[in-house]
């Protein structure tokens, strides 16, 4: 899965200025039809039809991507094991990517606690809050172990792929892999056809990423139309908070990154930013997958830790989301008066820690879970409409340092293993 430095660095350069040109672009088409189209207590109708429009542009790009993750962890997990030869290198790369995970959402998870706590943003909100038994309109999907081994173990690989559940893919994968490290000879006749298929799919990847701007500007527009930028003056201290939440969790990975990497970071930095604002501008760190694993390898990562580190990664190493889940209950907490003492606080981290893992596959999962731990602490489930607005803004920032997390992860592991060119 090698990808030659000839193809490396004119069109992806572009092609990361045709996004962020989309994205500015997007700004300004969606302030300019939120102010010519307002909305006087219901959506105006005209409004409502282009931004059904936008919907539909942004939805065929996500589902392209989505259309090409499934066979490309498969073939690239499958090769990349296969090529590592034996079980204990598998675990032992296993072990590596799940203490740095388990150290990165760890402390993810403190910072945004310590910043809520320093900072209070809902304690200063002048914004009227929602009857507590408001409904949030959330699917009830309670974080457990139970929904935490169906979401991981598969019961029908084909199911699993068909419903783009990664962690599933990854399971049968490394099943498959090994068998084909331990049975040799007899399956490289598999093995290399699906070093081909692997091959096949960044292609189509690059076809698909040529249609990402159209993606880009239509997810910026729907969202500026419908809120404004006036939102962002209203809700403007906690969104900024947590931006800055976010820069410093990227500045302390980025940090821990050059440990390892020395001045490769920057070469790092710049073969992901077009992943990373293609995450930003679709609010969603799997549309940024495909492009991702191209970019790593290019990089210099090794093709064997990408493969399993990176599927692996989105499952277990959401680093914004898990800051954004303290970020949410504690604000909420704020917002309604209620104090949470500090032990609370810290039992709260626990259970985020875990029960985030549990419904990774479901749409709006971080939401999700922030309900599932409010309920448990008997803060009122009604505050996460104070977030519902705002949410695909805030998601923008977690989607772009997901991504970010991961690419520092896969290189870290690299270069722990060796592998980085």
């Amino acid at each position: 899965m090698t990808v030659h430095p000839s193809q490396a660095h004119s069109a992806p350069n572009r092609q990361t200025l045709y996004v962020a040109i989309a994205l500015l672009l997007g700004i300004v088409v969606g302030e300019l039809l939120h102010t010519m189209l307002p909305n006087t207590g219901t959506i105006n109708p005209l409004l409502s039809q282009i931004i059904a429009v936008f919907a539909v542009l942004t939805d065929i790009f996500l589902r392209l991507v989505k259309m090409i993750i499934a066979p490309l962890v498969f073939s690239t997990l499958v090769v990349g094991m296969a090529k590592m030869g034996d079980t204990q290198t598998v675990g032992r790369i296993g072990i590596k990517a799940l203490l740095w995970f388990f150290s990165a959402s760890l402390f993810s998870l403190l910072l945004g606690m310590l910043l809520v706590n320093i900072l209070a943003p809902g304690s200063s909100l002048h914004i009227d809050l929602p009857a507590v038994g408001a409904v949030t309109g959330l699917p009830d999907v309670k974080p457990t172990l139970g929904s935490f081994a169906a979401h991981m173990f598969p019961k029908s690989i084909v199911e699993a792929m068909a419903n783009n559940e990664i962690l599933q893919i990854v399971v049968f994968s490394m099943f498959f892999g090994v068998a084909c490290a331990a049975i040799g000879e007899l399956a490289q006749p598999l093995v290399k056809a699906l070093d081909s298929l692997g091959h096949i799919m960044l292609k189509v990847t690059s076809y698909v990423m040529h249609y990402a701007p159209v993606a880009v500007f239509s997810a910026m527009a729907s969202v500026i139309a419908q809120n404004g930028l006036g939102v962002l003056f209203s809700y403007g201290k906690f969104i900024g908070e947590f931006y800055l939440g976010l820069l410093l969790l990227c500045t302390f990975l980025g940090g821990i990154g050059a440990l390892f990497l020395g001045k490769k970071i920057f070469s790092l930095l710049r073969h992901i930013r077009e992943p990373m604002l293609l995450a930003f501008g679709t609010a969603s760190s799997e549309s940024a997958y495909p492009k991702l694993l191209q970019q790593l390898e290019r990089f210099g990562c090794d093709e064997k830790v990408c493969g399993l580190v990176l599927p692996l990664g989105y499952s277990f190493n959401l680093d914004g989301s898990m800051m954004y889940m303290t970020f949410a209950v504690l604000f909420i907490a704020q917002a309604y008066g209620i104090e949470m003492p500090l032990g609370d606080q810290f039992i709260m981290l626990l259970v985020l820690l875990f029960t985030s893992k549990g419904v990774a596959g479901v749409p709006r999962a971080s939401l999700i879970v922030i309900a599932a731990t409010l309920s448990m602490f008997h803060i009122p489930e009604a505050g996460l409409l104070l977030l519902l607005g705002i949410d695909q803004i805030l998601d923008m920032g977690r989607s772009a340092t997901n991504v970010f997390g991961n690419s520092i992860a896969a290189a870290v592991i690299s270069r722990w293993e060796r592998a980085l060119r």
